[in-house]
Parts: structure tokens; C-alpha cells; sequence
């Protein structure tokens, strides 16, 4: 890309270097990144097409449409993220927030009782712990994560979603939450193993290792959670877990062996098994 091209020529080139490099939404990643180096809304971009760049707006699209050839998460490059009605920062010190996990946050908002007590085991960016906040009826939101680093943008995000109050802890697990019960633990653990994350996306490749493989059999922090969550859970309280493909019937017979009544599971919109949940009785 040189010399004084507009603004509809650099969609077209950008869309068609996407699609070489993999991308599976070209066209959308184009507009998106286009549209941040600019700084206007997606919209101009077609109001506008005829514009040239200037050459510092060039270099500015050159440097993002190069990064995410290399795969990098658009997310990542445009510093936030989308997720139910809230827009959270994110960064690789986080997962990218992604519409499955929106199932365990309808589970968890379906069976919290008005002003009750919900964790969100393992918080990430604060996607589940702000989501449930902003949309339950007087929920008392706890959210704990491992990583301070990761801890550090959820306190982040939750100073741009006004009204969300989340209790936020540096916890391993449960390790600080001694004494503590919950009426709905919700959980995205990792849930990977090192084969999986081996033959995922290469955007996979750039999110923290840590929140997405738990072990060889990818099941290991599923089966911590579902060992020591219902100690953690008043009676009658849920706890909610998100699990990768093919993980439902392991990870409901864990919940079985832990004592939960009521073990099921909710579909995603792929139709895959996404969040299996038991109620303790």
C-alpha cells in the first residue's frame, strides 16, 4: 500500500491480504482495524470511501492489518472487547470475552435469586462478574482470579461499567475464600490441554497460556472446581461451569461424584455442550 489511496481502495486490498493470512472475517477485521486507525466510526468508512489517506493514517492501518496477518486478536488491537451490553478492555493479560461464555451468564442470571450472593471463579477480564452485576436484580457479585495481572484489568473494567459493583479478590481457587458460601458459583475455567491448544487458531496463541490450558487432559480444573465449589455454596446454590467440546459427560459425572443433584447441561449457539451445572440439595 502507497502513494494516495483512499479510503475504499485500502478495504479492498486490506480484505483480500486478510483472506491470504487466514482470517476468517477479513472483511469485518479490514473495517474494524480502518476504522480505529482513523478514529471514526465504521460508517464513515463508506460515507468517506473516496478520501485519501493521509500518510501517517497509512502507516497507522499498515502497522494493524500487519499484526493481525500475524494473527494477533483484533480485540487485542483494538484494546476492547464487546460482551452483552458492556465494552471491556481487554489485553494479553486476559481472554478475549467470546458469545459462548454469554451461556453461563444467562444460567447464572436465571437461577441467582434477587440479592444473591454469585462468584465468578476464575474472572479474567470481569466479563461474567460485570455482566452479572449489570443485569441481576441486586446480585452480590465476588470475583476472584489468580493472576493479579489479570485482576488489575478487571478493576479496570469495572470502573467503566457504572453501577457494576464486584467485590474483586486475588485468590488461587478458593484459597482466600475461606468460610465463604455463594448461591451460584460461575466458573470459565481452562479448560484445554496442551494438544488442544496445539492445534487451535494462532490467535490462541497469543491469550495467556494459564487461562486456557489446565492440564494433560485438559479436565484438571474442572475437576478442582467440582471438588471443592460445593463446600462453597449455600444450600440450594449452583455451580455453573463452562467446559470445552466434548467435556459434558466428564465433567457432569465429576459433578455427580461431588454430591450436586440436578447436573445438566445448557447448549451454546453451535449446539455444543457449553456450560454443565449442579445444584446442591
Amino acid at each position: 500500500m502507497s502513494g494516495a489511496l483512499t479510503i475504499g481502495e485500502i478495504l479492498r486490498r486490506s480484505t483480500t491480504y486478510l483472506t491470504e493470512k487466514g482470517s476468517s472475517s477479513p472483511r469485518l477485521d479490514a473495517d474494524l482495524l480502518l476504522a480505529h486507525a482513523l478514529g471514526v466510526e465504521r460508517l464513515q468508512l463508506y460515507t468517506d470511501s473516496e478520501r485519501p489517506l493521509t500518510p501517517p493514517e497509512l502507516e497507522r492501518a499498515r502497522e494493524l492489518l500487519g499484526r493481525r496477518a500475524r494473527r494477533e486478536p483484533v480485540a487485542y488491537l483494538l484494546g476492547e472487547r464487546a460482551f452483552r451490553r458492556l465494552r471491556l478492555g481487554v489485553g494479553p493479560e486476559v481472554l478475549v470475552p467470546r458469545p459462548e461464555t454469554e451461556v453461563l451468564v444467562e444460567w447464572a442470571l436465571a437461577v441467582a435469586p434477587p440479592g444473591g450472593t454469585v462468584l465468578d471463579w476464575g474472572t479474567g477480564s470481569g466479563a461474567v462478574a460485570l455482566a452479572l452485576a449489570d443485569e441481576g436484580d441486586g446480585l452480590r457479585v465476588t470475583a476472584v482470579d489468580r493472576s493479579p495481572e489479570a485482576l488489575g484489568r478487571a478493576r479496570s473494567n469495572g470502573l467503566r461499567c457504572e453501577g457494576a459493583e464486584v467485590e474483586w479478590l486475588l485468590s488461587d481457587g478458593f484459597a482466600e475464600l475461606a468460610g465463604r458460601r455463594f448461591d451460584v458459583i460461575a466458573a470459565n475455567p481452562p479448560y484445554l490441554s496442551p494438544g488442544d491448544l496445539a492445534g487451535a487458531p494462532p490467535e490462541l496463541g497469543f491469550e495467556p497460556e494459564g487461562a486456557l490450558v489446565s492440564g494433560p487432559t485438559g479436565l484438571e480444573a474442572i475437576a478442582q472446581i467440582a471438588r471443592d465449589a460445593p463446600g462453597h455454596l449455600e444450600p440450594g446454590g449452583w455451580v455453573l461451569i463452562e467446559v470445552g467440546d466434548a467435556q459434558s459427560a466428564a465433567a457432569g459425572a465429576l459433578l455427580r461424584d461431588a454430591g450436586l443433584g440436578e447436573v445438566g447441561h445448557r447448549d451454546d449457539l453451535a449446539g455444543v455442550a457449553r456450560v454443565v451445572g449442579g445444584r446442591r440439595t
